[in-house]
């Protein structure tokens, strides 16, 4: 049997959060497929690739016995590389297809399609006519019962989900190797790594966004079955891991899940999860988490600190714990049943700030908090937008650190409270939305992120992943790692430490850490912190430069440590 994966999905918008990443999906569907059937020719492509090589992809997929799509976001937002498979080109490329069963699984599946804040999603039923098998279930298991059934679309249930962690298991473990066929692997890739499903607050039904709660009870992933599948990712190559597949890591095996709103966690278990992480793989260069609930956080204080410190014992730095604060207005939490209220917030931005706030080998701050804004919820006023930049503002006025603001708004799905509401909150204040937006940019960003990064602050291990006219395009990996601007032609791909000059709303400015005089660019000379308009034309005049000490009467010794020759 030949399958084709192509793989059209993220749940972060790049640009903003994680570089190019290999999400459970492709690699469970893979497994399935060999699970079932051991010999398959099973072939993986992302979108980008698709859609630089469409007219190959759609040759080869239309050879192929199967072809499974996986797509839909639940995280809108705008792209830098790795933007999901759009509506038309779904629509498009299934309806090309003739032959192969074509099998759409992913959010769009179960949820509907949505990319951008603001807007209805499209039901899952207007697929049915461009594919043979909408997987509204657990797409892994559906395409494993399709396989052993010879593919015969009438003998599967396209709702049937998982029972446990069972099957799945042995499926992220034998779809590991799909990994070898990334473009990205080698360099940049990082793999998401599920450590359990379902919200602890679906026993009070959750945030009225949300669609985790609707996969009912926790269900726990077992520490042994991380660590198999992590060894063997890291087998195929995968140097790279965000524990990202949950809505809060410090609820990871915690006491009362599915009997409380907001479970004691056990930092015992914690650890247990990452040192057999970092077991299973002694070559990792990156192991960051997502998800932190600050309504836990702030209900179990002392135990959420020792998570915490567990997570930073084990983890790289640059780690972000992403926090759904969603409001500061405490009427759109009580109206949207909301995590935590601004007060219990704030309070879970000074913890993370307490444990994880020292600086760490990479340049970066070990853990900070990211803060995620929704606009458009019900209950929202133009008070709502004021008390939000009061919350940032306090944050601001504390000394505290965080690593990003993320402001949307609402992605109203079937089968959400908000899909009731849809849309109309956030056209009435689409005006509101743009004003708040382009004050926090103003207000908060800029000097945050001098806070985080200050000029001279030595960033280390960054990818350079894109162009923009002159500059390279360069990040570390991880969990939202900050985009950084380098004045210097560099090849894609090239690893690089960069030092941070200028400061933007998102993004920052950076040379190369050490910038070699005698090929460095007039911007990167005149960038360098410390050298002279005057330094930096002698050493232009004076290339090639060989003797350091020449260098050093040159620039000076506040310029010269970011200097080589």
């Amino acid at each position: 049997m030949r399958a084709l994966i192509i793989d059209g999905y993220t749940d972060e918008p790049a640009g903003l959060g994680v570089p190019p990443y290999i999400d459970v999906y492709p690699r469970y569907v893979a497994g399935a497929i060999w699970h079932a059937e051991p010999g398959a020719e099973v072939r993986y492509v992302t979108v980008d690739f698709a859609r630089s090589h469409l007219d190959r992809v759609m040759e080869y997929a239309s050879r192929c016995d199967l072809v499974v799509f996986i797509t839909g976001v639940v995280v809108p937002g705008k792209y830098l590389g790795g933007e999901p498979i759009r509506l038309e080109e779904l629509v498009r490329w299934a309806s090309a297809l003739e032959g192969p069963v074509k099998v759409l699984g992913g959010p769009v599946a179960r949820f509907g399609y949505g990319v951008e804040g603001g807007r209805v999603a499209v039901p899952p039923s207007r697929f049915s006519a461009y594919f043979d098998v909408v997987a509204s279930g657990d797409v892994e298991v559906v395409v494993y019962n399709l396989v052993r059934e010879g593919l015969r679309v009438e003998a599967v249930d396209p709702r049937e989900r998982r029972e446990g962690y069972g099957l799945v298991d042995e499926f992220a473990v034998k779809g590991a190797r799909i990994v070898e066929q990334h473009p990205n692997l080698g360099w940049n890739l990082i793999a998401e790594i599920e450590t359990f499903r379902g919200c602890p607050r679906w026993v009070v039904g959750g945030c009225s966004f949300c669609i985790e709660p609707r996969y009912g009870p926790v269900e726990f992933r077992g520490a042994e079955a991380v660590a198999r599948e992590v060894e063997a990712l890291h087998r195929f190559g995968v140097r790279h891991f965000r524990l990202g597949r949950q809505p809060d890591i410090l609820a990871y095996m915690a006491d009362g899940v599915n009997e409380v709103e907001f479970p004691r966690p056990r930092p015992d278990r914690l650890r247990e999860l990452l040192r057999g992480v970092r077991a299973a793989a002694p070559g990792l260069r990156v192991l960051h988490i997502d998800n932190v609930n600050p309504g836990t956080v702030a209900h179990h204080p002392g135990e959420a600190r020792e998570a915490l410190k567990v997570i930073v014992e084990y983890h790289t730095p640059g780690d972000v714990a992403a926090m759904g604060v969603e409001s500061a207005d405490p009427r759109v939490v009580r109206a949207n049943n909301l995590k935590a209220t601004p007060e219990e917030a704030l309070e879970a931005v000074r913890i993370v700030n307490e444990v994880g706030a020292r600086r760490g080998w990479n340049g970066m701050p070990e853990l900070l908090p990211g803060i995620n804004f929704v606009l458009g919820l019900a209950g929202e006023t133009r008070e709502t937008y004021e008390r939000n930049l009061e919350f940032l503002r306090k944050i601001m006025e504390e000394g505290l650190m965080v690593r990003r603001v993320n402001i949307r708004q609402v992605l109203a799905l079937p089968g959400t409270p908000m899909w009731r509401v849809g849309d109309r909150v956030i056209r009435r204040h689409k005006r509101l939305f743009r004003e708040f937006k382009r004050r926090v940019r103003e207000e908060f960003d800029r000097p945050m992120l001098r806070r985080v990064v200050p000029r001279g602050t030595v960033l280390r291990e960054l990818y350079v992943e894109a162009h923009e006219g002159k500059y390279s395009l360069a990040r570390q990996v991880g969990s939202y790692p900050i985009l950084v601007y380098v004045p210097e032609r560099l090849p894609v791909a090239a690893k690089l430490d960069v030092a941070v000059v200028e400061h933007g709303y998102r993004s920052v400015k950076g040379i190369p850490y050490p910038l070699n005089v005698n090929t460095a660019s007039r911007e990167s000379l005149l960038l360098t912190p410390g050298l002279s308009e005057r330094a930096a034309r002698e050493i232009m005049a004076r290339r090639p430069i060989e003797d350091r000490r020449v260098l050093e009467e040159i620039a000076g010794p506040e310029a010269a440590r970011f200097l080589t020759c």
